[in-house]
């Protein structure tokens, strides 16, 4: 078989794949034992066989997780948008790293396009941005970049004799921000948890007590990272009183907008979700989530910091490989990243931006947002449902009522995993002041009305089954 036929062979398996997501299940579960025996993992190993190779392949598409059909609500993306997974599949046939201009010269320029129009949107003048491996990463680096600035000998001396650096994120903030401050070396006492309100938001008041407390201690709030869209609730941190608050005590205003960034897109939503979002001084939001590039997709953007990300990410001797120095401009993207190699992710999402625009992004986004409102009447209307707590943005919180007798927190458990291991949907879940929630995320173009209909059949009739066993 030559490589011709070989790709031909692929092509008609990835079209068959696609044209099959949307129907029966949305997995064909077995538990982790079963699977591995039907992988038989073991086998034709180094046989340089095409057939045995394009039955792993078969086997791999056979019992994965079909993320575009309607039953994938689980995750903050779904099923990729087609333009990108074309650009996934030449990125992966040319192979090359988007380290330098050399070895990538359309790559580097299709990136600082894109980084450029992202400026542009946001109202970041004069910035810099940079494609990252997601938003957990664009955290790290936005806080570490804080942490540079704050300290300006950090870099070369470290942290050992400096005074005391706090970061300060909502209780409800993602995870990956206790992974930056132990990363950056402040160490995760030093990031301060400020509880949220009712509607889930980052109580402002409280914030400033602690950033008072930390000063009269002697350390330095350095760092405060808002969330656009918190992982559970979906709760969008107030932009405007942080920004006073920024000018009363000089600190790093970041925004983590891996999920509920994407409102930029819309004029329409982004006044009601990020008003006053060009002030601050970094961003970041995933293009794999609710736009649908394939993953990963992010980008961090830094407000009137033109040549900053060099210098925090640089280091050592890198002469070996980068030629920038000719003129003021990067044209080398390794030189201002974290990353030695560096995968070349813009090309699906030019081809997704060229594909869609901003207009066509903002229509998903803002659909998306019906939608969700939708769902809550759905669930509002159904005597076996309740929400957990009012929705705020994209994310609706609900569970199934039990009677008194049965506890709520296991039941609904019990029925995601019913749900999950009989193939008809995934769906999230969370814990709200200790009550758990069944998190509905509309991610997936996939998903209208009727399937949102489809949704809450299903899982109600499931509901009832298990209330009989």
């Amino acid at each position: 078989m030559d490589e011709a036929e070989i790709l031909e062979r692929l092509l008609i398996l990835i079209q068959k794949y696609h044209a099959g997501q949307m129907t029966d299940g949305f997995l064909d579960y077995h538990e982790p034992s079963a699977l591995k025996n039907l992988l038989n993992l073991d086998e034709h190993e180094g046989d340089s066989d095409w057939d045995n190779l394009f039955a792993w392949v078969e086997k791999y598409l056979a019992f994965s997780a079909k993320t575009n059909h309607p039953g994938f609500v689980n995750r903050m993306w779904a099923g990729a948008n087609l333009p990108s997974i074309i650009g996934e599949i030449v990125v992966a046939l040319s192979n090359t790293s988007s380290c330098t201009y050399e070895s990538a010269p359309v790559a580097t320029l299709m990136e600082k396009y894109m980084l450029r129009k992202m400026l542009e949107l946001v109202g970041f003048s004069n910035g810099e941005g940079q494609m990252t491996t997601g938003s957990s990463n664009a955290n790290m680096i936005a806080m570490m970049v804080a942490r540079n600035l704050t300290g300006q000998k950090v870099k070369e001396s470290g942290l050992f004799s400096h005074q005391e650096l706090f970061a300060f994120v909502s209780a409800d903030a993602h995870y990956s921000m206790d992974k930056a401050a132990n990363i950056i070396g402040i160490g995760t006492d030093h990031l301060v948890k400020v509880p949220v309100n009712s509607r889930g938001e980052m109580d402002t008041t409280e914030l400033e007590n602690r950033i008072k407390q930390t000063i009269d201690s002697g350390g330095i709030p350095f760092f405060v990272g808002a969330t656009a869209g918190t992982t559970v609730r979906g709760a969008y941190d107030p932009l405007d009183p942080l920004l006073e608050l920024q000018g009363r005590y000089n600190f790093w205003l970041h925004v983590d907008g891996a999920w509920g960034g994407a409102v930029v897109l819309s004029d329409r939503l982004r006044p009601k979700f990020l008003h006053g979002i060009e002030m601050v001084d970094s961003f970041t939001w995933d293009f794999h989530k609710m736009p649908g590039t394939a993953l990963i997709c992010n980008v961090l953007l830094l407000n009137k910091m033109p040549t900053t990300l060099g210098s925090v990410c640089g280091a050592g001797d890198s002469s070996y490989i980068f030629r920038d120095g000719q003129d003021a401009e990067v044209h080398d993207l390794g030189t201002i990243s974290l990353q030695c190699g560096k995968r070349v992710d813009s090309l699906k999402w030019f081809l997704d931006w060229k594909y869609y625009g901003q207009t066509g992004f903002a229509k998903r986004i803002e659909s998306y947002l019906e939608l969700c409102q939708y769902a809550e009447e759905c669930i509002l209307q159904r005597a076996e449902l309740e929400m957990v707590v009012p929705r705020e943005s994209f994310n609706v919180c609900f569970r199934f009522k039990t009677p008194p007798d049965i506890p709520v927190n296991d039941f609904n458990l019990a029925l995601r995993t019913r749900l999950y291991q009989q193939g008809m949907s995934l769906v999230g879940f969370g814990y709200i002041d200790s009550k758990l929630a069944l998190r509905l995320l509309i991610t997936n173009s996939s998903i209208g009305k009727p399937e949102i209909d489809d949704f809450f059949r299903k899982l109600v009739a499931t509901g009832n089954e298990l209330l009989e066993t």
